[in-house]
């Protein structure tokens, strides 16, 4: 008899779902839902299971945008749930596990091909048995240090969306200053999300006096034909990863390499160098040479967190 693990990728607008072999992924069974078509991430899971013939499962685990503890997550842009008990039930797995989105990224670092890597900045040391940090920009915000133990891979969780936004430089202080007035406290995925695009357009059309909104394709359809409002608001937005994403580096030292994941981390990538991501990174007084010798890869993989989701399950057995 075969047996499979069951994986899943559940952000906030879709879930990806896959069977694995080890740590191998079967292209073949891949399939991506719009969460907007079921009731719960239970029934997805049921149905992903009698469209593959109700594979046999042995283990099983899911990745999900939000917070994670005791085996149970939640969601934070969709009123689901899921925890290790229900995932056991309805995939027929006698090992199951519930990991947060980044989490699962985490595990799929070293096994992300080389063409799926972009090189957004070189850093001075490379040092694969160092600290990495992974950063998620997407439906919300989030991030996941790395670390390489003597007992295997540990990648704990985190909910850092949720810090307070850090401004620096008259344009983000002004941001920010607007964004409060709205939202009564401004988080860092406030600003760093696919909605946090959308608010930064306002902002620069209210500062421009031009009072519009837009959503986020249109805003980079907007971009490209040099709309000057577009171009602000993802200036803004660019300059916002860079400083975040530097705080983070200081905070956790990833000497093993920063890797951005996330559909939002790919949109920017074209406005890297014409926006300031290095300068904002880097902008640090007298640690900006410090900061230098941390590489940054975007990661272009867009099944990276199911890999991760097997690869920690396969590690999980040799513990």
């Amino acid at each position: 008899m075969t047996l499979y693990s069951l994986v899943a990728d559940v952000g906030g607008t879709n879930t990806r779902v896959a069977l694995a072999q080890g740590t191998q992924l079967l292209g073949d069974t891949i399939v991506k839902h719009r969460n907007t078509d079921h009731s719960g991430l239970d029934s997805l899971l049921a149905s992903y299971l009698k469209g593959q013939g109700q594979p046999n499962c042995d283990r099983a685990a899911v990745a999900i945008a939000g917070p994670v503890k005791d085996g149970a997550g939640q969601l934070t842009n969709l009123n689901w749930s899921i925890d290790k008990d229900t995932l056991a039930a309805v995939s027929g797995a006698e090992r199951a596990a519930v990991l947060n989105d980044l989490q699962a990224q985490g595990h799929a670092l070293g096994h992300i091909a080389d063409s799926d890597l972009t090189l957004i900045k070189p850093g001075q040391d490379s040092n694969p048995n160092a600290a990495m940090l992974v950063v998620g920009i997407g439906t919300g915000f989030n991030c996941a240090p790395v670390f390489q133990t003597a007992k295997g891979r540990f990648v704990p969780p985190s909910e850092a969306g949720h810090l307070t936004f850090p401004a620096r430089g008259d344009d983000l202080w002004d941001l920010s200053t607007y964004l409060d007035e709205k939202l009564g406290h401004v988080g860092v995925e406030d600003v760093l999300s696919g909605r946090g695009l959308e608010r930064c357009y306002a902002w620069a059309s209210a500062r421009l006096g031009q009072n519009k909104t837009a959503s986020t394709a249109e805003i980079f359809t907007l971009a490209d034909a040099r709309d000057p409002v577009a171009i602000k608001a993802i200036t803004a937005f660019v300059q916002a990863l860079g400083g975040v994403t530097s705080d983070l580096a200081l905070t956790l030292l990833p000497f093993g390499g920063i890797y951005l994941v996330g559909g939002m981390a790919r949109a920017v990538k074209p406005w890297f160098d014409t926006c300031g991501f290095h300068h904002a990174f880097t902008d640090k007084g007298r640690f900006s040479e410090f900061l230098d010798a941390f590489a940054i890869h975007l990661v272009e993989d867009d099944y990276a967190a199911l890999s991760g989701c097997a690869h920690f399950l396969a590690s999980a057995d040799d513990q």
